[in-house]
């Protein structure tokens, strides 16, 4: 089975799914098959369960590690949206703070909204923007939801904002100067900050 829990330049991680709406062409899925210290992140059997997570994080050790633990695998973690909830609110016992990196297509994925939920736990949302307009995302991005994925993404993170959590977009450096800079544009008029990241292979 797939490293549930891994770590990544001192930060403990949480691998909950290989399920993922988009199909973006820089994905770091397309490199190989982990990151960080994880063996491996591909589940070949299934998705583990709660009761699996609980018993990996029960067998973790994290003296040493940052206290903020990160929900990030070879997935989107809002595909497995109760094992993440059940997680986050197991993880919150233990006095850690968290983070979800997440696409942003929660509310489509789970065909409700999720927000308000999501907030009671998480304390911070790395969201995935990518590109500055829909067509340029899903291009990027090939969201199985279409179009109705981008705004999708900016209501989501703009609920979160709302919703009094740490938000902040994301796009990786594979795109052009130009789409940085109007994704920079987009962010600080939603009053999100952005992250540009570097990519790598």
């Amino acid at each position: 089975m797939a490293d549930i829990l891994y770590t990544f330049e001192g930060k403990v991680y949480v691998n909950l799914t290989n399920a993922c709406p988009c199909r973006c062409k820089f994905c770091i899925r397309n490199n190989g098959d982990s990151v960080g210290e994880a063996s491996t992140l591909w589940f070949s059997a299934h998705m583990p369960s709660f009761e699996e997570v609980r018993a990996a994080v029960d067998a973790w050790d994290f003296s040493g590690y940052d206290k903020e633990v990160v929900f990030c695998g070879y997935g989107e973690p809002t595909c497995a949206y109760d094992t993440l909830l059940q997680t986050a609110a197991y993880l919150k016992e233990k006095g850690m703070r968290l983070r979800l990196n997440t696409n942003g297509l929660s509310d489509l994925i789970n065909k409700k909204p999720t927000v308000d939920e999501l907030c009671r736990y998480i304390d911070t949302f790395s969201v995935s923007l990518n590109a500055p307009t829909a067509e340029k995302y899903n291009a990027l991005c090939a969201p199985a939801f279409g179009e109705a994925s981008f705004d999708a993404m900016l209501r989501f993170a703009e609920a979160c904002k709302k919703n009094g959590a740490d938000v902040r977009f994301s796009v990786v450096d594979v795109i052009s100067e130009e789409d940085i800079a109007a994704c920079k544009s987009l962010a600080n008029d939603m009053g999100i900050p952005l992250r540009v990241r570097t990519y790598t292979e």
